[in-house]
């Protein structure tokens, strides 16, 4: 197996976070003095305009960097003079965790990674400030600016993949101002960063571990093709080998006997990797088993990307969609309320990536047949059979650039069954009911046009209609029965964010992996990292 070798990322990272927005100019704040400062080594302005100029700071950059000093009356930040500051140290094991865990070598100086080893390790005393000094406390200022732009905000551009969900907002300098304000700081509270972030990265360095120390031997099938209980053999013993390194506590031995403590084990692996949990191995499971441990870990390191640019949840009910995982998600107050199964759009109609707010339900509704399915679909039908559109229950309404205007009517065999939930969007996605069922007994499920049928929607206006006690079940089920459509508008809006995750830890703490079925995966790990040979 080749070695994991230094991931080389491609962006420039010149302030990546400064020029998103607009720099407004903070004057001096000459309150602070002498007196009352933390610490009396001051910056020089002229030497850091010299720096400036040195380094060749965008004016954006350039602005955050006079910003911050002025706002501080020129007083130091990382330096005093016992040496370090806290939130120096705090800093610098911050960016060198980053570096060791994302092999990131954009944010590896070692000049400055020298000198801040030095100052850690000998006691030092400053008594006024000096050219170097100034250079070094200006330094990882700007040090610390491409660091929350790389580590927290992500460097890909989202609209790589057509991301279209509104990225996460953070100002460098407010971070940084409330890094300084916190002499007894811990980093795990501090970081901008989500808990799914957080034992994402947490596995990513169990993986590491993993290739370091495990042979990772290919699983054959054998002639068997499939083991369940009661059968013995090396395949057996092998995956039993690869759960426990996994972090199976379940299994007990690496014996070549398939016991029931393995079968459990297999149906959560299963489950982990979207597979049927039947409990018994075949091709299936150890095509995933047998993925290399290398590409697990780009996995993770391409959806750990995504989690920076996720914006920050919000409080009270929001609706999340994973499109990989086909699944949407009811979340309440940050915790998940329930969960069922969905089918996405196919390949050649992918499911868009963005987010907004639902806000209305339609029981019964029309299908207003898009142009384009008319065109492919709709019209080359009604040449051949005159009486489609009837045995459809269709009809048409118009035309519009010499089409039909196709719409299908309320009924059993409408499209979007009986009930469907908008979020108004440019992209005409919406959830909906279907009277394909069948398609949810399939463990790939990209069958769509682009909108996402339900597996449970009657589950789903329930709970949304649940602060509407005139919406009784008895009620929702008579509107889904009618021949007319029945629009409710919801009281409050809920936010609907449409994801696309392949990597991530669910509700039970396990690790979760999903096809790149939409080859966004691929698209990021060209603009992401080149991994050398």
């Amino acid at each position: 197996m080749r070695k994991w070798l230094l991931i080389l990322f491609l962006l420039p990272l010149v302030f990546i976070a400064c020029n998103r927005n607009k720099i407004v100019k903070i004057e001096r704040d000459i309150s602070i003095t002498p007196k009352n400062s933390v610490t009396r080594l001051a910056v020089d302005s002229l030497q850091m305009e010299q720096y400036i100029q040195k380094q060749q700071l965008t004016d954006s950059a350039a602005q955050y960097l006079r910003n911050f000093y002025n706002s501080r009356n020129f007083q130091y930040a990382w330096l005093a003079e016992k040496g370090l500051t806290e939130q120096a140290r705090v800093f610098y094991q911050l960016n060198k965790d980053y570096v060791d865990s994302f092999r990131d070598s954009s944010l590896l100086d070692v000049d400055l990674d020298k000198h801040m080893e030095l100052l850690l390790k000998e006691d030092t005393t400053f008594k006024k400030s000096d050219s170097s000094l100034t250079n070094l406390e200006l330094k990882l200022t700007s040090h610390f600016f491409n660091y929350v732009a790389t580590a927290y905000e992500g460097k890909v551009n989202p609209e790589v993949i057509q991301w279209h969900i509104p990225r996460k907002k953070l100002s460098a300098v407010v971070l940084l101002d409330s890094l300084m304000a916190n002499k007894n700081l811990k980093a795990d509270e501090w970081e901008p960063v989500n808990q799914q972030y957080r034992q994402l990265k947490k596995e990513l360095q169990h993986y590491y571990t993993l290739q370091n120390e495990e042979n990772w031997p290919t699983i054959p099938i054998g002639n068997q093709k499939k083991y369940q209980v009661g059968d013995t053999g090396l395949t057996v013993s092998l995956v039993k080998q690869r759960l426990k390194a996994f972090g199976d506590t379940s299994i007990k031995d690496t014996v070549t006997e398939f016991d029931q403590d393995l079968k459990t084990a297999v149906k959560n692996t299963q489950q982990q990797y979207g597979l049927r949990s039947t409990g018994t191995i075949d091709a299936a499971l150890l095509k995933e088993l047998n993925v290399p441990i290398q590409q697990r870990i780009e996995q993770m390191l391409i959806n750990l990307e995504r989690m920076r640019w996720m914006p920050v949840m919000p409080a009270g009910k929001s609706i999340l969609v994973n499109i990989p995982e086909y699944q949407l998600h009811i979340i309440e107050e940050h915790k998940q309320v329930f969960n069922m199964g969905i089918v996405v759009g196919k390949a050649a109609n992918k499911t868009v990536i963005f987010s907004n707010k639902l806000r209305n339900i339609v029981f019964s509704p029309y299908w207003n047949i898009p142009a384009s399915i008319v065109r492919a679909e709709i019209l080359p039908a009604m040449k051949r059979n005159s009486n489609y559109l009837r045995s459809k229950n269709m009809e048409q309404t118009g035309t519009s650039n010499g089409l039909p205007m196709v719409r299908q009517k309320p009924g059993d065999n409408n499209s979007l069954g009986r009930v469907k939930f908008l979020f108004p969007n440019s992209y005409d996605i919406y959830f909906h009911d279907t009277p394909a069922k069948s398609l949810f007994s399939e463990e790939k499920r990209a069958f769509s046009h682009g909108c996402i049928r339900l597996a449970q929607p009657v589950k789903l206006a329930t709970y949304l209609l649940a602060d509407q006690p005139s919406w009784t079940p008895e009620r929702i089920a008579k509107a889904m029965k009618s021949t007319k459509e029945i629009w409710v508008a919801l009281k409050k809006p809920v936010p609907v964010f449409i994801t696309y995750f392949t990597a991530w830890v669910d509700q039970n703490g396990r690790l979760n992996f999903r096809d790149d079925i939409y080859g966004h995966d691929q698209k990021m790990a060209e603009q992401l990292f080149l991994a050398t040979k």
